[in-house]
């Protein structure tokens, strides 16, 4: 395992700290976690399902939709077809959404301070707009999965939204409120919680959760996301790691409130591939 990068978790706790559009459990949501999930290899088409119900016993809608940067992220799930190989078309309106969703994390906190740090490091310009055109870059821009092809993908439709390969496979999808969206419309199944090795149970408090589920006919045998945080704290981490990071694949032990986590970050040339955290451990075991 990785050393702890200590600079990065520092900066990642003021964020969780700030992070003031965060919901909390047992108030804001509640999730079932039921049983742990089975064995399952990427590509199963059917496994064993540990949890009749759903992960998210309740989200309190109206709270999620009063905040600014969720309203505008969520207006943002509709706009891509996850399979991939087929050519995104992207709508004016749909660029005016995109802006809308940076503008709406770039006044909170959470992002002001990644901007800060950034600066420091040399890694962004100190004019919003440009600092906003480079967030665009990094996230909203199109590129092919794979050589050759169309553009059908971009770093955010992967990491919030997932995309599906040839219906076998599931890529990407690390968001909650995709999770909890899809789930609502009975187009994802929780099979269950995945452990670590010789690990306890998850609690319904945890906010970082290693979970397997299929999705639009294919399982994800373990994806991890973090619950309840805001869209600017998702973004935040990645955009620093990634910009921080030279290879093509950077990972960053860091501790965040109790979780040990490995932040994962692939890049796609200018782009961000994907992004997710491996939760290590929590504290309370």
């Amino acid at each position: 395992r990785k050393a702890l990068n200590h600079e990065l978790s520092k900066l990642f706790n003021e964020m969780w700290d700030m992070d003031v559009n965060r919901l909390t459990p047992g108030k804001d949501y509640t999730i079932d976690l039921q049983g742990k999930a089975g064995a399952a290899k990427e590509g199963d088409s059917t496994v064993q399902d540990s949890a009749a119900r759903h992960l998210f016993h309740n989200v309190n809608e109206e709270h999620l939709k009063s905040i600014k940067t969720f309203a505008t992220f969520i207006s943002l799930l509709d706009n891509y077809e996850t399979s991939t190989g087929v050519a995104e078309v992207v709508t004016p309106e749909e660029i005016a959404e995109n802006n809308c969703f940076l503008d709406a994390i770039l006044t909170t906190e959470v992002m002001k301070l990644a901007h800060e740090y950034l600066l420091k490091k040399n890694l962004a310009k100190p004019n919003l707009g440009d600092f906003k055109y480079q967030l665009y870059d990094i996230w909203f821009q199109l590129y092919a999965r794979k050589e050759g092809d169309r553009p059908d993908s971009c770093g955010f439709e992967h990491v919030f939204v997932g995309e599906t390969r040839r219906g076998k496979q599931i890529l990407g999808l690390h968001n909650w409120v995709q999770f909890y969206l899809q789930e609502k419309r009975n187009q994802i199944d929780y099979k269950g919680y995945v452990t670590r090795k010789n690990k306890t149970r998850p609690d319904k408090d945890d906010q970082v959760l290693n979970i397997q589920f299929s999705w639009k006919g294919s399982v994800k045998p373990i994806g991890s996301t973090f619950i309840g945080v805001s869209p600017e704290f998702e973004v935040a981490l990645y955009t620093i790691i990634f910009l921080l990071g030279k290879e093509r694949v950077t990972r960053e032990t860091v501790k965040i409130e109790q979780y040990d986590l490995q932040m994962v970050v692939c890049r796609h040339g200018h782009h961000i591939g994907t992004a997710y955290p491996v939760l290590l451990s929590t504290s309370s075991e």
